[in-house]
């Protein structure tokens, strides 16, 4: 497993250091950090940060967050064709339908990491919790 998509609770997670949960979506970054893997995101997660992260910090605070989330991993844009799939999807959330359509837009994906993976049924990728990644991560060589 090499290419990850991260729902947008876990970004959460490790910016805004929501323990117990900041601690594995913090050793998935490292991880990355250490170039074994590589984090996409889908652009639609950074309004989303924007939001939780403005109310306990600044603007410039956040977007200066959001700034090195952008040069930490590969963001997919929300296309017109992902908003179409992302319609005509079975997820029961519209954000989760345009994560996972962003997730299927790259061929190289391996999986979704979401701490909700009841959310992601629907999905053809494998899902895992953060600790689930971290345990194949850790157990795949480079």
């Amino acid at each position: 497993m090499k290419h990850i998509f991260l729902d947008t609770n876990v970004l959460i997670d490790f910016l805004a250091d929501r323990k117990p949960f900041s601690l594995d979506a913090a050793k998935i970054f490292n991880y990355s950090f250490k170039k074994r893997i590589t984090i996409y995101v889908a652009a639609v997660s950074f309004n989303n940060i924007y939001y939780i992260m403005r109310q306990s910090c600044s603007h410039a605070a956040t977007i200066k967050i959001l700034s090195e989330l952008e040069e930490w991993t590969e963001v997919v844009d929300v296309s017109k064709a992902i908003i179409q799939k992302s319609l005509k999807s079975e997820f029961k959330d519209f954000e989760d339908a345009i994560q996972y359509a962003c997730a299927k837009a790259i061929p190289k994906i391996d999986c979704i990491v979401t701490r909700n993976t009841k959310d992601f049924k629907a999905s053809l990728l494998p899902v895992f919790t953060p600790k689930e990644a971290l345990t194949l991560i850790e157990h795949t060589d480079y």
